[in-house]
């Protein structure tokens, strides 16, 4: 699990104290809790936060309390149930009672991943997914909200006949070439570059 940072911690306590007292800091402990997840990374990539991927949808508090929702990267990924354990693990040490909650539609896509998430990605030797579509939706950072109607359009493009064209995430080259279809996890794939011969994963786009 990711650890929380102390700062963070000590805050929310404060702010969930307040938000018990008066009754008037939703907003303040929404905001809180989307800063506890940029401390709760993807337990297979440990330097992409959550918010950050592009899982977290949508922080809310209904009848039940606080809520934290999360769509799957693809159907029966096993990384799912961890992230949903770290959440609530990261929320309990900072004095937060929270449940996670799965919505499976819209389906995620690699555009709701972050410019910060992208970068991170790269500097961690991962190439990040080469953008297919131009929009990008929720999961920038703290207090995201979720897409809007407008935002859910399906868009149908031609399936690729030839791999993405993968930039080298450590030498920038652009000469490389798919070595296998799957890499370390189901999505990545395997590329190698041509100029520093050096093997990378490449995060496939969804």
């Amino acid at each position: 699990m990711t650890q929380a940072d102390p700062q963070a911690v000590d805050d929310v306590k404060g702010v969930a104290g307040n938000h018990r007292n008066h009754g008037d800091d939703a907003g303040a402990v929404r905001a809180r809790i989307w800063a506890l997840l940029e401390q709760v990374c993807d337990p297979e990539i440990p330097v992409i936060s959550l918010p950050d991927l592009g899982v977290v949808r949508d922080v809310r508090h209904g009848d039940a309390g606080w809520e934290v929702v999360i769509t799957p990267t693809y159907s029966g990924c096993p990384a799912m149930t961890q992230m949903a354990d770290d959440i609530v693990a990261a929320m309990n040490a900072a004095g937060l009672s929270v449940q996670v909650r799965t919505q499976l539609a819209p389906a995620w896509c690699t555009d709701w991943m972050s410019a910060a998430g992208r970068r991170k990605l790269r500097e961690y030797g991962i190439a990040p997914p080469v953008a297919r579509v131009g929009a990008v939706g929720a999961g920038e950072g703290a207090g995201a909200s979720p897409l809007s109607a407008s935002e859910r359009v399906l868009r149908f493009l031609p399936r690729a006949t030839t791999p993405d064209r993968v930039p080298c995430p450590r030498c920038g080259a652009q000469e490389t070439v798919q070595v296998a279809q799957f890499g370390s996890t189901a999505c990545k794939a395997q590329y190698r570059c041509l100029a520093c011969r050096e093997p990378f994963d490449y995060f496939k786009p969804l």
